[in-house]
């Protein structure tokens, strides 16, 4: 299979719908692409009805283009992640993983327009972000929910804005920042360094302000993160998790027993922000992004250094909060609902927890003067109690 084969099929993968984001080759289903969050197949003249094993692995081998580092790492680990270019087309985050002794891809399209605040109607925390100076700034969520896009509307806010040395390590690098007001250097994992840990490192001597590392995956990526929060940079990073709370989890998870104290309490000095998000199906189609944003204060410390306890956890801290720019999944949900963004079952099935998206629905509708029940013809049982004549 030659290059222009290859580009032949990812161009009519591409041009197969609307708000296509992944592209997907698995044995035994045909080319399948992501549009707005759902699978669907895609018919390419001639006909593949079933790929077969030979096919997927072919097409992973000419991908990798004989570079034999991805090639190690697939045979060692069972899963690479490369780049990969379709000129005057778009870019793609690739990764290639063994399945049942079968080889599947995931491309994922890489937008090329840096997003802005205003385009994406970020909330207002994410603006407070970029105007942090120190401190570790998190930004989390599930795989594909938005996580890098956020964090690269944060880097051109702060581009646009301040005279600054920007260092970004990612894997693979999505945006290409132009130099504005701050001087970027993004580098690649891969090309550019072997691991976040190592890329870190060096990066602390290379007299940056702001420093995005693109995940946190070990633990020595996060200790060399938060030292690098210390000593006076702005860090920028993602984890996989679902909330706030689990996100100080996850941190502490990956150190030992004995060292967690030391950890809750350079956790609490450095974190600025954690920001969660999920992408929901929107009314008409699309998807609509769903925020839980918890800031710094001395409630949100003392909860970090001594753990979660009955009336002290981070959901009610950060309900308690909305004042200060903090607001819940749940609250989050519920605005969009309230503005007609989403359905009451895509509100109901999203909700961190449905009692308070139920609640918020119902007063949503009280205010429209809908109905909140379906029970009909309730009437006071007057002679209840009272003994039969």
């Amino acid at each position: 299979m030659r290059k222009q084969e290859i580009d032949y099929i990812l161009t009519k993968m591409l041009d197969a719908g609307e708000n296509i984001s992944d592209l997907n080759i698995t044995v035994g289903k045909s080319f399948q692409v992501e549009s707005s969050g759902q699978l669907v197949g895609v018919d390419i003249g001639p006909h593949f009805h079933e790929l077969t094993p030979f096919q997927t692995e072919i097409f992973a081998l000419n991908l990798i283009n004989q570079d034999r580092r991805l090639t190690e790492i697939l045979l060692t680990e069972g899963s690479c992640d490369s780049s990969y270019e379709l000129p005057g087309k778009a870019r793609f985050r690739v990764n290639i993983f063994s399945q049942l002794g079968n080889y599947s891809i995931v491309l994922r399209k890489l937008e090329s327009k840096i997003p802005t605040f205003q385009e994406m109607d970020l909330p207002e925390a994410f603006k407070k972000m970029s105007l942090e100076k120190n401190g570790i700034v998190f930004v989390t969520g599930a795989t594909g929910s938005g996580k890098t896009t956020s964090l690269a509307a944060v880097l051109n806010e702060i581009n646009e804005t301040t005279s600054v040395h920007i260092v970004t390590l990612e894997d693979p690098v999505e945006y290409q920042h132009p130099h504005k007001k701050s001087t970027f250097n993004q580098r690649e994992m891969g090309n550019d360094f072997d691991t976040f840990a190592s890329g870190l490192r060096a990066a602390l001597r290379q007299a940056p302000k702001v420093i995005l590392v693109g995940e946190m995956r070990d633990r020595e990526t996060v200790e060399i993160g938060l030292s690098a929060a210390e000593t006076g940079h702005l860090v920028l990073s993602t984890l996989h998790t679902v909330d706030a709370g689990q996100t100080i989890n996850r941190i502490l998870g990956m150190f030992n027993t004995e060292e967690e104290n030391q950890i809750r309490i350079r956790l609490a000095d450095t974190v600025r922000w954690i920001a969660c998000q999920r992408l929901l199906p929107k009314v008409g189609g699309g998807r609509v992004a769903a925020f839980e944003i918890m800031g710094t204060n001395l409630r949100i410390k003392d909860t970090i250094l001594h753990g979660e306890s009955e009336g002290k956890t981070f959901y009610e801290i950060i309900q308690a909060g909305k004042a200060f720019g903090m607001i819940t999944f749940d609250d989050y949900i519920v605005e969009l609902y309230e503005k007609g963004l989403i359905t009451e079952e895509t509100a109901m099935a999203y909700s961190s927890r449905k009692g308070i998206v139920g609640r918020g629905i119902d007063s949503v509708k009280s205010k429209r003067g809908e109905t909140t029940t379906d029970i009909e013809e309730l009437k006071v049982d007057r002679d209840y109690g009272k003994q039969k004549r």
